[in-house]
């Protein structure tokens, strides 16, 4: 697949990478990329990546833009309050990369419907605020076959990694994370407040990560668990392997298909 002479100039910092070169950035320009939230993480993960020359950019948020969003989610600006961030963040993307195909889901990702969203690109990368959407994606990433790349982030620290249980015998999210916390024990970023800058940190990291894994540079985190703490300016890196026991990947899998899931959770 050969680049244009515009898309050698647009990518030329990338192109001269001996890691990625004109090969690596026609994998981006044929790659398909599933953001969940254009909330604080997906918003810088959706602009790197269109910035990247990512093909294909999935957007699914069902949620509208709001003022207080604006401090984190750099995807949206004053005049999007109350647009579909679907929408706001198609401009967004457009505007630094008229070369990307966007495709917007404006719904919320449900048992009904992850398998089959999901299964229409590559790589999911995940920054859902909730941790019922997080097992979701994780249960139907494996299911489909594909590689997630998740992120979170909360007040001032945040988490990243990469999660190909389904082809690498590597762990998944549940083996990270057996169960949900109970309902109630986990505030929301609304009532516990989040540093907007430490968001950005970690969406650019989760679209780093994305390339990485569609370019094949470097070493996936699959198996480890970055761990940021923003007022230490602190990285540290947790390994980890499959769990026996998962109740997804495991030995004896309790769960077979989609459908069980809100009961899992």
């Amino acid at each position: 697949m050969s680049l244009s002479d515009e898309e050698v100039e647009r990518y030329a910092r990338h192109i001269v990478l001996r890691e990625v070169g004109g090969t690596g950035q026609a994998k981006l320009r044929a790659a398909r990329v599933l953001v969940i939230g254009a909330g604080g993480l997906g918003s810088p993960a959706l602009l790197y990546l269109a910035a990247a020359g990512v093909g294909t950019i999935g957007i699914a948020d069902f949620d509208t833009v709001s003022l207080s969003n604006l401090q984190r989610q750099i995807a949206h600006a004053t005049a999007d309050v109350g647009r579909l961030k679907t929408d706001s963040a198609r401009d967004a993307i457009l505007a630094i990369n008229p070369g990307v195909n966007v495709e917007r889901h404006s719904e919320r990702i449900t048992a009904g419907n992850a398998l089959a969203l999901i299964s229409r690109y590559d790589i999911v990368a995940d920054g859902s605020d909730n941790f019922a959407t997080r097992f979701l994606v994780n249960d139907a990433c494996y299911f489909a076959r594909r590689i997630l790349v998740s992120a979170a982030v909360t007040e001032f620290d945040g988490q990243l990694a990469t999660f190909k249980a389904h082809d690498s015998n590597g762990p998944c999210y549940r083996c990270l994370f057996p169960e949900a916390p109970p309902p109630g024990t986990v505030q929301s970023c609304s009532e516990t407040g989040v540093l907007g800058a430490a968001a950005g940190v970690m969406g650019t990291l989760q679209a780093l990560e994305v390339i990485k894994e569609i370019t094949g540079v470097g070493e996936s985190m699959a198996g480890r668990l970055l761990i940021y703490e923003a007022l230490t300016t602190r990285f540290r890196t947790v390994t980890f392997k499959p769990d026996p026991a998962c109740a997804l990947c495991g030995a004896s899998p309790t769960i077979q298909d989609l459908s069980s899931h809100t009961k899992q959770v």
